[in-house]
């Protein structure tokens, strides 16, 4: 595009080496984000359906499968329609939007991942006073903060980069609208920009971290003086799920947004995404089911009670049938 053509569009450059293979590509990302989506909402299903699910932590675990939902369909769509037909280009105001959605989520997840950490606190270090500490009212409380914080977090970073002049090429080394590649193509001055994006990511990723990880602190001090062995397993494994999701995903985004040099648009950049973008989100159902005794043991239940419905409807309908 010539230098003196405001951009309209961007061409979302994404994996070239992955169309010379696009329909096995578009099968597995389908198949990742029907999983995904699959999986998140059985959580959310059987922590609404099953009473001894009803608990502060699995109503933590149902805001966060949602978000997950959320969090990726922001992406793999996009995805799936450019492997499938070819057509990466995407208009300015969806860059825009894309962005904005991308860290609302994100920015979400941190906070969301510091609650759980801190209902985790409360229940091995307090658990006599847990169930007044997090009632009904607190659970909804931190969960809206969480959510409005997410919300508020990238409008500042976002708003200024929509104003930035962009008249130069309108190739975006990503598969999505990501604050890097897109200020790389900006033929203003993004030195203050640059800045603002770090300092944000910075304050919302080492602040939810500082919080994770003295709940955690406190949490392992408060295990390490239970007697017995089986004590101690049993109150690390209320956690195990969740602080393994807390390792991968405060891993991956610390090595793109806050590393130094972050922002530059690279293959392994590319790749980093799409293991925080597409597969932390199908990790989630996965960790939490299987590692889960409560969730193993309700989806157990719900899966006896569906085969007895089956039967009795078979039953049902042979007796019709002889009736007849």
């Amino acid at each position: 595009m010539e230098n003196r053509t405001s951009v309209t569009e961007f061409i979302l450059l994404g994996f070239p080496l992955l169309r010379q293979l696009w329909l096995l590509s578009f099968a597995i990302f389908l198949a990742i984000y029907l999983v995904t989506l699959l999986g998140n909402a059985v959580i959310i299903a059987l922590s609404q359906l099953e009473a001894g699910l009803r608990t502060p932590m699995y109503f933590f675990l149902k805001n966060f499968s949602l978000l997950e939902m959320c969090y990726t369909s922001v992406t793999v769509p996009q995805l799936l329609g450019d492997l499938q037909h070819g057509h990466r280009a995407i208009s300015f105001r969806t860059c825009i939007a894309q962005m904005y959605f991308f860290f609302f989520f994100g920015s979400t997840e941190f906070f969301l991942l510091a609650t759980m950490a801190y209902d985790r606190y409360l229940a091995i270090c307090h658990p006599l006073r847990y169930p007044v500490l997090m009632n009904g009212r607190a659970c909804a409380r931190l969960a809206l903060a969480s959510w409005v914080s997410g919300f508020l977090t990238p409008f500042l970073p976002t708003a200024f980069i929509s104003q930035l002049p962009f008249c130069g090429t309108n190739q975006i080394n990503h598969f999505f609208c990501d604050t890097g590649p897109l200020l790389r193509l900006s033929t203003g001055d993004t030195h203050l920009a640059n800045i603002l994006v770090f300092l944000v990511s910075a304050v919302v990723v080492l602040s939810s971290f500082l919080l994770t990880l003295t709940s955690y602190t406190l949490i392992v001090f408060t295990i390490c003086r239970i007697p017995s062995a089986t004590g101690r397993h049993k109150a690390f494994s209320t956690c195990a799920s969740h602080l393994t999701i807390v390792i991968i995903f405060y891993g991956t985004v610390i090595f793109m947004y806050i590393h130094p040099g972050s922002g530059r648009a690279s293959d392994m950049d590319k790749v980093v995404s799409v293991f925080y973008a597409i597969i932390i989100p199908l990790l989630n159902p996965v960790i939490y089911t299987l590692r889960n005794r409560d969730f193993k043991r309700a989806l157990q239940q719900e899966t006896a009670e569906l085969e007895l419905i089956c039967k009795l409807d078979t039953i049902k309908l042979g007796l019709i049938k002889d009736w007849e």
